[in-house]
């Protein structure tokens, strides 16, 4: 499971003391809801359903997955579906071949949920072999669903542009310059994105 809302707030107070700035946002925005998605295979083929289309959407098509396939969509039952019944339940042909590479490499036990590697970097890289499944998706999903306290998901826009306004830039930095800035706040740095996405969403209003 992610981050608890203790873990946040334990994290968020050691960050705003490495970075007084931080402080001054918190004390703005408040602390950041937790953001927990339950582990394993269900949780990353909802997040290849939901790619490029709005979260009602996304709801709607799984739903219907769910209907056709049985509950969490078993990788077995992915498989082994009909292409014209996925797509009428709302996957395009990408997204399917999306969906059948993570079901096979599941039935494969090529990957294994409840066993990813401990190494956050050697977990992405599995988390990719996945088609479909670029470094911010396994980012999401380690921090969302395992709950990793040091992922960072630089390469997100609404994280760069936070902490642009956190740290007072002139510009959105870019991802390279935004994981230079978050170094010195290993190992919170999950806390950080979280409070970003919270933060970003209180000035954008």
């Amino acid at each position: 499971m992610g981050l608890t809302a203790g873990q946040l707030r334990d994290d968020l107070a050691a960050l705003a003391e490495i970075e007084p700035r931080f402080a001054a946002a918190i004390a703005e925005a408040g602390a950041p809801e937790p953001r927990i998605r339950p582990r394993g295979y269900a949780t990353l083929l909802r997040t290849i359903v939901g790619q490029q289309v709005s979260a009602k959407a996304a709801t709607a098509v799984w739903n219907r997955l769910e209907a056709h396939l049985g509950e969490g969509c078993p990788a077995e039952a992915v498989t082994a579906a009909d292409f014209d019944v996925l797509r009428a339940c709302g996957l395009s042909r990408q997204k399917q071949g999306y969906a059948r590479s993570l079901a096979d490499l599941v039935i494969a036990g090529e990957l294994t949920f409840d066993a990813l590697p401990a190494d956050d970097e050697a977990a992405i890289a599995l988390l990719t072999k996945v088609k479909g499944i670029g470094r911010w998706s396994a980012e999401i999903y380690l921090l969302f669903a395992e709950g990793r306290r040091d992922i960072w998901p630089a390469g997100d826009l609404a994280v760069q542009i936070d902490v642009g306004k956190v740290m007072g830039l002139a510009e959105r930095p870019s991802e390279k310059r935004c994981r230079e800035i978050a170094e010195p706040w290993r190992p919170y740095r999950g806390a950080a994105a979280i409070f970003a996405w919270h933060h970003y969403s209180i000035e954008a209003i």
